[in-house]
């Protein structure tokens, strides 16, 4: 099968913007920097540069519909300018097919360090600091995890991102523990709740799925909410908190924001 691969540049402001509009595509977007910046005191530190754009790419089936997907997208950047959000670039348009596809998600993807683990893909080597930890995750179409718990239950509307979950979990050999599903949060899940949970969404949709989010945790459980751009980061946690959560710390590097959040009894 054929795709149009759409790509854009977009500043830091846009991008939760433009991942909505690629969003309504069906397949989503993925975002990743368009240059990383090495520490010079230490090789193993890498970071991105907040001043560079970031890079959006989405598919579309290359059909006949698709004609009306882009000019519709199209539209949609262009009214996005309005809001001064920041630069955003032309949309690109290319044709791939689905092992160009696959292929084309390994460009621009960098060992990334949290605290004493360190992910990155599979055919990347980085030099490793004494007592830490690697995680090897491949992004192929989606990008899936698996956590070192007793149990997961990963949830993704993209039936190629359960694919990949389930791939990554096989590889760092957590397959016993981690399932993929695919579906969304909701208010009834019949496994809930649970004394941990991760929701790693764009702001839009972690307000939506405030209520189902509580729903799912525990009393005196975790969430920790992330993928919230610092402009919206109060109005995700005030509506978290509406739902029953307080929070318990949060982290802001400026751009990006995490709360980690306590359920009520």
């Amino acid at each position: 099968m054929r795709w149009l691969e759409l790509t854009v540049e977009a500043h830091n402001e846009a991008v939760e913007a433009v991942s909505e509009i690629f969003g309504r595509l069906g397949r989503g977007a993925a975002v990743r920097p368009t240059q990383l910046i090495r520490d010079p005191a230490d090789e193993l530190a890498v970071r991105e540069d907040p001043s560079a754009p970031y890079l959006l790419t989405a598919h579309v089936p290359d059909d006949p519909e698709a004609p009306a997907a882009i000019e519709s997208t199209e539209r949609a950047l262009w009214h996005l300018q309005a809001f001064g959000l920041g630069p955003i670039g032309k949309l690109r348009v290319a044709r791939v097919d689905d092992g160009d596809w696959a292929e084309a998600w390994k460009r621009g993807y960098a060992p990334q360090r949290i605290g004493r683990v360190l992910i990155m893909p599979s055919w990347l080597d980085e030099p490793m600091a004494p007592g830490e930890v690697a995680i090897r995750l491949d992004p192929g179409m989606a990008f899936g995890t698996g956590l070192g718990v007793s149990r997961v239950i990963g949830l993704d509307t993209d039936p190629v991102a359960v694919t990949a979950a389930t791939a990554n979990a096989l590889v760092n050999h957590l397959g016993d523990r981690f399932e993929a599903r695919r579906g969304t949060v909701t208010v009834d899940a019949d496994e809930a709740p649970f004394p941990l949970v991760l929701a790693n969404l764009v702001a839009a949709l972690l307000i939506d799925l405030s209520p189902a989010l509580a729903a799912n945790t525990s009393a005196k459980g975790t969430l920790i909410a992330s993928g919230i751009i610092e402009p919206r980061g109060d109005e995700v946690l005030a509506s978290l908190v509406a739902a029953g959560f307080r929070l318990v710390d949060r982290l802001d590097d400026g751009e990006w924001i995490s709360l980690r959040l306590e359920r009520g009894a």
